[in-house]
């Protein structure tokens, strides 16, 4: 399938899938219309029907005591109310089954484009002036391009990959000129970091009834706990139980700043006091965690860097604990790295490789830096997958990493104009 192809899916989701869910939804909202209109006739039968009946008896027994007007207005007056309070529960019904429907494939994608804007902005904005100096592809060409990627720290590696790639296309192809030479490099680039592999960003999730665990390891400042809280949030909205465990005991307020999530997102936290032993608090959580058949469990950990041997002694302590509790766990050890450190995150990505078996990468303050090509480079050098990118300050602005999509939002204006003129 062409990158032109995979995009314009990825643009505009399943049609069938969505055109279903809109199907479903116009329906019931239809039945509940017409329980609305069927409702109230039924209603002012009943009250007619009624109001009769007191005629009637008045008539008929001669009792000179009346009902006195102001009681029959307050009884009007409440079944009016009863009424609306009725039809506004209703129209809520109908409404939420309107707003149940999942964020769009469209939406998402603009998550994308919008997150990578400063890198867009600083990176492809110099390709596009590339593009425009140079009418034919040639070795001059590559070498700008070079630059200009390894400016983006896509990684020298990952770069010298890409331009064996790129020379062997245009001779094949027989290419010339540089026009669609942005849609040769974004599907060269989603092959480099695919490397023919499926299903990168998954979560390593249990069976229903057995209890996940995922292990949160980073330095200090990359935005780690935050993190926590925004990956809970989401594994909350998919309807699971998730508990925090709080183990970051040496950083000042770390315990703290994980219970506000906590609150923030719904979410029981375990800890204890601080400066207390990582691995006991662990221990405590599994322990909560399955006393109350959480789905989930994510322990947050430690970020100290200054001695790799402490390190890596502090994380298999918490390994082994966990794995002694929970058969194969940690199933997740996810790395949070900050994207605005550009190649510092790739040498922390290689300490804590070696001192922990990383299975995934969360890129965060992506939408914070003119340095988003270290996605491919950690990639590529590592052969970890990206999982997670935060692409912005709000609750669900963490999204599971798409390469097509982080292609897209790095080429943006360039692809939509040859999109357009593909399909024209």
């Amino acid at each position: 399938m062409s990158f032109f192809k995979r995009l314009k899916d990825k643009l505009t989701g399943n049609p069938t899938e969505e055109e279903k869910v809109v199907a479903i939804n116009e329906e019931e909202a239809a039945e509940q219309k017409q329980d609305e209109a069927t409702e109230p006739t039924q209603i002012e039968a009943t009250v007619d029907e009624m109001e009769k009946a007191e005629k009637v008896s008045v008539t008929e027994t001669s009792i000179e005591t009346e009902i006195p007007e102001e009681i029959e207005d307050q009884e009007q007056q409440e079944q009016q109310e009863q009424q609306e309070q009725q039809e506004v529960q209703e129209v809520a019904i109908v409404e939420e089954l309107v707003e149940e429907k999942k964020p769009s494939a469209w939406s998402i994608t603009q998550k994308f484009k919008a997150g990578l804007e400063k890198t867009r902005n600083s990176f492809t904005s110099k390709v596009n002036d590339l593009v425009a100096r140079y009418r034919k592809v040639d070795e001059d060409f590559f070498e700008e391009l070079e630059d200009l990627l390894l400016q983006a720290d896509v990684g020298f590696e990952t770069v010298m990959e890409l331009m064996d790639k790129l020379r062997f296309e245009v001779q094949r192809k027989n290419i010339k000129d540089t026009n669609g030479i942005q849609t040769l490099i974004s599907e060269k680039l989603v092959e480099i970091y695919e490397q023919g592999e499926e299903d990168l960003i998954e979560l390593n999730m249990q069976p229903k009834g057995e209890l996940t665990v995922i292990l949160f390891v980073g330095v200090n400042g990359v935005g780690k706990t935050t993190t926590i809280g925004k990956l809970a949030h989401r594994l909350k909205s998919q309807g699971k139980t998730v508990v925090l465990a709080a183990g970051d005991t040496f950083r000042a307020g770390a315990i703290d700043q994980l219970q506000v999530w906590g609150d923030r997102v719904g979410c029981e936290v375990i800890k204890q006091s601080e400066g207390s032993d990582p691995a006991a608090v662990m221990y405590d959580a599994i322990r909560a965690a399955k006393n109350r058949n959480a789905d989930v469990l994510i322990c947050d950990t430690a970020g100290r860097l200054q001695n790799k041997v402490n390190l890596m002694n502090e994380l298999e302590k918490v390994h082994r604990v966990i794995s002694r509790e929970v058969p194969n766990a940690p199933h997740e050890v996810l790395l949070a790295l900050d994207a605005t450190t550009g190649q510092n995150a790739l040498v922390q990505a290689q300490t804590f490789k070696e001192a922990t078996n990383v299975t995934g990468i969360v890129l965060t303050k992506l939408d914070g830096t003119a340095k988003g090509g270290i996605v491919l480079a950690i990639r590529n050098k590592l052969h970890i997958p990206v999982k997670f990118v935060g692409l912005g300050e709000k609750m669900d602005d963490l999204q599971p990493f798409d390469a097509e999509r982080y292609v897209y939002g790095l080429f943006a204006d360039g692809l939509d104009k040859e999109l357009q003129n593909s399909e024209d």
